[in-house]
């Protein structure tokens, strides 16, 4: 009889928890909340975003490019212990720099 009673008294947490489906909700709702927020993302343009032309946009990436490729050659300068790294990494970080100054 106790089994019964503890077995009876079993959460939906508990079933959740053992099945790793949730009973209590139904299913595909995060889906069709998705689906509803890009729909309304497509219908209503925002007015303060700024149409860039195709070169704006390729100069902006080689830019982002460029600066993540500093950002690791400065990292890798604050560990190079070797001189020959050291000094092949600040021609890098040089060249790097002068690249950039040409994009503006």
């Amino acid at each position: 009889m106790l089994f019964q009673v503890v077995n009876a008294d079993i959460s939906a947490h508990d079933v959740t928890s053992r099945t790793g489906y949730n009973l209590c909700m139904a299913r595909g709702w995060e889906s069709k909340a998705v689906e509803e927020q890009q729909a309304e993302a497509r219908t209503k343009p925002d007015p303060n975003k700024v149409r860039l032309e195709p070169e704006q946009v390729a100069k902006q990436k080689e830019r982002q490019g460029l600066l993540l490729s500093r950002q690791r050659v400065l990292q890798q300068l604050q560990t190079a212990q070797n001189p020959f790294h050291r000094k092949m990494l600040e021609a890098a970080l040089g060249d790097l720099e002068a690249q950039l100054a040409r994009l503006g």
